[in-house]
């Protein structure tokens, strides 16, 4: 069976959880702290990055390597499109959400979320390139009523994980959610895919991951 390493607070462990559950797949679950030290971890994921997930066959890191490998292993229900453009097409979104945006807004997450501070000079520049970086998600994404289109994808699994953190860290350094002052109004959206079971599961064990770490 295969399981699923991290924890359920970060977005790229839900990223890869909510696919797992839109596909029914068989899967455990194992708590591994963010930036483990330890020989096992190091052995699956070298820069001890989180999700990785162990198979009959070995591990893999990355999550995105990890969704193309659950899309190629169990490929029902679908969550990229048979057609090979419209597949790359789903795949660009995924990586716009997951380098282009929300990479770019961790660097806001010290103080965003962990009561730390964040110079003046990278809250200019990471503003800077996310609103020039929203701009151009803005031109991809469909909110059709998927982000995709009409059809739940991979780029959903990433959007619901990622897109939240956007707003609320751009809210809390700026005083308002770059994605909405753009134009990129996430909340209807966001309570769409919330309404699937699968989005609920993984909310419902975020909560309560996100209570036991403050306990």
């Amino acid at each position: 069976m295969l399981t699923l390493c991290g924890s359920p607070i970060s977005n790229y462990y839900n990223k890869v959880k909510l696919a797992l559950l839109e596909k029914g797949v068989r899967f455990t679950e194992e708590l591994v702290p963010i930036r483990s030290t330890s020989d096992a971890v190091l052995a699956a994921s070298p820069l001890a990055k989180i999700p990785y997930i162990r198979t009959r066959q070995g591990a893999l890191c990355e999550s995105q390597a990890i969704m193309e490998y659950i899309e190629a292993a169990y490929p029902q229900p679908p969550l990229l499109p048979a057609d090979a453009f419209a597949a790359a097409k789903v795949r660009e979104l995924t990586i716009f959400i997951d380098l282009h945006l929300e990479l770019v807004a961790r660097d806001l997450y010290p103080q965003a979320f962990f009561g730390g501070t964040v110079s003046e000079s990278t809250q200019a520049s990471v503003r800077k390139q996310l609103e020039k970086n929203i701009a151009a998600f803005k031109r991809l994404a469909a909110f059709a009523p998927y982000v995709a289109g009409d059809t739940f994808t991979q780029a959903d699994c990433a959007a619901f994980a990622s897109l939240p953190l956007v707003g609320m860290a751009t809210r809390a350094v700026y005083g308002e959610d770059l994605l909405a002052a753009a134009g990129v109004d996430c909340k209807p959206y966001i309570k769409l895919i919330g309404e699937r079971p699968s989005a609920q599961q993984v909310v419902a064990d975020r909560k309560t991951a996100q209570a036991q770490a403050r306990a």
